[in-house]
């Protein structure tokens, strides 16, 4: 498990994240666009 800290600036590692579409966005997608990534704790969970 790799626990680096992503800083501003930073090119974020490959991930594979499934969207609202059903569909796999990887991240090499975006290539060459700007892209922001949020992550929040899961819905009706304390935290």
């Amino acid at each position: 498990m790799n626990t680096s800290i992503l800083k501003e600036g930073m090119k974020a590692p490959e991930l594979n994240i499934p969207g609202t579409d059903d569909k796999i966005h990887n991240i090499s997608d975006y290539n060459d666009k700007k892209l922001i990534l949020f992550f929040y704790p899961k819905d009706n969970t304390p935290g």
